[in-house]
């Protein structure tokens, strides 16, 4: 009995002196972690614990080396190439006695709401009338959202509106207390105008009616009101059309704020990895997807993808061709549409044109668009190319973007029946339902789920798609807002890329926008305007050999992108401007201020001249704009040619074989590095 007991006094005292230890081995780790110069934040950050997060820890090459110029530098031939919408002549303020006031109501997403405004400030300043603030129905027809933000207000900066404008157009932020009971009683004449409507439309048949009643409402249903390209004469109306769409219409505050964050984010947002888009040295690439279900309905691109989604875009396609929307068949042939550029480049074929091109896999790229059709899955190949691969969620948090939406109405369901009492009521419907034989009760209708939950079975139930409900509606509300932050970003970006540059009416898209916007503000930034139709042959070429790209191939490809630098602006002047001016204001919102005597020293690459010419751009800068010179360095790369003894070492991506996962086996730094820039190109005057 002594003995069991010495033992267990023993077992007793080894226990405590182990948990002892314990506690002053956790209390020397945390000393350890608090006071060591690394510190805990950068064990964590060196932990990845969701593979698609983006990890900072590659080296890069400095800022002045030919292989950064290359991928991230301007084009030298745009540098000289400025923005000027200001009056070039005579330009009158607006009259203080006014014909009468235009009311307008714009529908439509993103794009469609910023041309027509742009459009509408022409026609009030055409026809000398005072533009009441235009009514975006995106916003009215939700129902919950802020009242806060009316309208307009919701998306843009009213004051910023109003200042901006104040020597083009009179605007006021309402109707006088007459004319808004008459437009309530719909005593007020309304215009459904015409997409492209010409200025004779609104000298002859909108000016009288005008006059007569005081006051007339446009409604603007096709992203536009007003014809992309005026006569000669009407210059100074293209122009008012750039100061609209580039200095009045300013983002909310809220929304210009966030999107400096994201611009600018550093903070440890998820308490795993450091987010940083624009981070010191590392420049980024957006990328705009453009997959939006309607766009792809109406260029018959369904099968491109599978299962229901090819569904839903056959669904929506059969609804354009009964209204009128599309006049082809509904059947299209989609490879075909694809070889011939009408379909939208795949996010995996971007990436590979950019791991071509010379981005390395961890390149930042910040996806954009309110919405890419197939959901996260049609990005697992651009994930898989590029760690980090971002978009405005993955930079900013939840409580951010609930924000801009301001103290919303809680939209809660009527809670259901209980179970019991719907049995009682069925049975009691049944008994007195009259005489045998009775046919059984109707089934009880499948609730419609929200589309981005992944429930679309109403496809093969309906022929007609179900209203949407009160949730979408003021989800569409958001997407402005969503859109709004990704535009600010692609502007801002210093590379942009966009997958496709039309929307579901065939005009030119979000993307569009974007690329009219860079080229009004900052020319010689690197905007890829890849020609659909020669990328997808480039692609399609190594389809079956993806890993073992030779030489020719991705000289062919660098070759490509580099010159959609160029003669992708001049592409847009004649394909996207006569749809829509604001994706291509130039000559008309634009100056130069490069040498008119340049001559070029290599016959195969057009001068600075030569482009202008191409481009219409005649108008030298005001002297006020010469505060320096303009950059005639003289560099030993050119970046519109490349050398065909290019090298390449390394492979285009890992091998199959290669596992990339947890750490193992990594690609050789001379692989990740293949497209360290080798060229030596001409040289000359840029």
């Amino acid at each position: 009995m002594k003995g069991e007991v010495k033992m267990k006094s023993k077992m007793k005292w080894v226990g405590l002196v182990g948990l002892v230890l314990s506690a002053f081995s956790i209390f020397t780790h945390f000393l350890l972690a608090r006071f060591t110069e690394m510190g805990i934040a950068e064990y964590q950050s060196s932990v990845t614990i969701f593979s698609w997060r983006p990890i900072f820890d590659l080296q890069h090459s400095p800022s002045n080396s030919a292989s950064y110029r290359r991928l991230w530098g301007p084009v030298k031939r745009l540098e000289s190439l400025y923005p000027d919408s200001n009056p070039r002549g005579y330009y009158a303020d607006p009259s203080s006695q006014t014909n009468a006031f235009i009311f307008v109501r714009i529908q439509g997403g993103f794009h469609d709401i910023r041309n027509s405004i742009c459009d509408v400030v022409v026609v009030a300043r055409l026809l000398n009338a005072t533009l009441v603030m235009p009514e975006i129905l995106s916003t009215t027809s939700s129902k919950g959202i802020s009242s806060q933000f009316k309208s307009f207000a919701y998306l843009y900066n009213e004051d910023q509106f109003v200042l901006s404008l104040a020597k083009d157009v009179k605007v006021v932020r309402t109707l006088p207390k007459d004319l808004k009971g008459a437009r309530r009683k719909k005593e007020i004449p309304v215009f459904r105008v015409p997409y492209s409507a010409s200025p004779t439309y609104y000298l002859l048949r909108v000016l009288p009616v005008l006059k007569k009643h005081s006051v007339v409402e446009i409604v603007i249903s096709e992203g536009g009101c007003l014809q992309p390209i005026l006569p000669p004469h009407f210059e100074e109306y293209q122009r008012l059309r750039c100061r609209v769409a580039f200095h009045a219409l300013r983002f909310r505050q809220e929304v210009q704020d966030l999107s400096a964050r994201i611009l600018q984010r550093q903070d440890n947002l998820h308490c795993h990895v450091s987010y940083l888009l624009r981070a010191p040295g590392r420049p980024f690439i957006a990328f705009d997807p453009g997959m939006t279900r309607e766009a792809l309905a109406y260029h018959g691109c369904a099968e491109l993808f599978q299962d229901v989604h090819t569904e839903l875009i056959q669904h929506k396609r059969s609804w354009m061709i009964k209204r009128g929307f599309v006049k082809g068949r509904l059947s299209v042939n989609s490879a075909a549409a694809r070889l011939k550029g009408s379909c939208p480049l795949m996010p995996e074929e971007i990436g590979i044109l950019l791991r071509a091109y010379g981005y390395t896999k961890d390149a930042i790229i910040y996806v954009s668009g309110g919405e890419v059709f197939g959901g996260q899955r049609t990005l697992i190949a651009l994930h898989a190319m590029f760690e980090n691969v971002v978009d405005r969620t993955s930079l900013s948090t939840p409580w951010e973007l609930s924000r801009l939406y301001g103290q919303e109405v809680n939209l809660v369901n009527a809670p259901p029946a209980h179970p019991f009492t719907e049995e009682v009521k069925k049975r009691a419907a049944w008994k007195n339902a009259g005489p045998r034989p009775r046919p059984l009760p109707p089934p009880p209708a499948r609730p419609k789920s929200y589309n981005i939950e992944g429930w679309w079975g109403w496809v093969a139930e309906s022929d007609n798609e179900p209203d949407s409900t009160v949730m979408e509606l003021r989800t569409n509300a958001h997407k402005l807002l969503w859109e709004a932050i990704d535009y600010a970003v692609c502007v801002e970006a210093d590379v942009f890329i966009p997958g496709f540059d039309r929307d579901g009416k065939g005009h030119p898209n979000f993307a569009s926008l974007v690329m009219g916007h860079r080229l009004y503000q900052s020319a010689a930034s690197k905007t890829f305007r890849p020609d659909r139709k020669e990328a997808v042959k480039l692609v399609d070429e190594i389809r079956n050999h993806t890993y073992q790209a030779n030489h020719t191939w991705l000289t062919s490809v660098r070759r490509h992108l580099r010159k959609t630098l160029l003669d992708g602006i001049i592409e847009a002047s004649n394909n996207s401007k006569p749809l829509s001016f604001l994706s291509h204001p130039v000559p008309e919102c634009s100056c130069s201020r490069h040498n008119a005597n340049e001559v070029s020293n290599n016959s195969s690459v057009p001068s600075a001249s030569q482009i202008w010419t191409a481009l219409g751009v005649s108008h030298q800068c005001p002297a006020w704009m010469d505060a320096g010179p303009v950059s005639q360095t003289k560099d030993k790369e050119n970046e519109d040619d490349l050398a065909d003894d290019d090298s390449i070492s390394g492979l285009f991506f890992a091998p199959s074989g290669v596992n990339q996962g947890g750490g193992e086996a990594e690609v050789s730094t001379k692989e990740e590095n293949q497209f360290e820039d080798q060229d030596e190109l001409e040289g000359g005057e840029r």
